[in-house]
């Protein structure tokens, strides 16, 4: 969450995240247009996660790297958001907040776009796609232009 102040108002924008060093490769590769996870290299573990931590949730092992994720995800449950007060997503309503699952596994937190809310079903296949939401403040106060992982319908999906 970033922000300050113009003409006395508020300007703290909710959807931008905060980035620090180790979350910079992420957010990098966003704005390239690829989809990074994380993924353990203890032996007899190599599970993915996702949202990045320099750990694993699954054995506690720091041997984790950052890895390119396919872009596929099957949707495992969302809701139509129709009332949001926090600026801007009141300026975007409705619209389909949701639960994805990974082909490699993780699941994440996103939004679906490109597809009526009738359109979505269950375990429909769905691919990443990019959304520049404007310029965010890394921690280091550099200013960029942050880009987020939204999905859509896979081609041939049906929605």
């Amino acid at each position: 969450m970033t922000g300050g102040t113009a003409g006395g108002r508020s300007t703290v924008r909710f959807d931008l995240p905060e980035t620090d060093a180790f979350t910079r490769p992420y957010w990098e590769a966003a704005a390239a247009g690829r989809l990074l996870l994380r993924r353990c290299r203890a032996e007899g573990c190599g599970a993915a996660h996702h949202y990045p931590r320099e750990f694993c949730p699954r054995c506690w092992s720091e041997d984790v790297v950052w890895e390119r994720a396919s872009g596929r995800a099957t949707l495992y449950t969302w809701s139509v958001v129709h009332r949001n007060d926090l600026p801007p997503f009141g300026e975007r309503v409705p619209y389909v907040a949701a639960v994805v699952e990974l082909a490699e596994g993780p699941r994440m937190m996103t939004q679906i776009v490109d597809c009526p809310a009738a359109g979505l079903r269950i375990g429909m296949a769905l691919r990443v796609a990019f959304r520049d939401i404007g310029p965010g403040e890394a921690t280091s106060g550099a200013g960029t232009d942050v880009v987020i992982p939204v999905f859509r319908p896979e081609e041939g999906a049906g929605s």
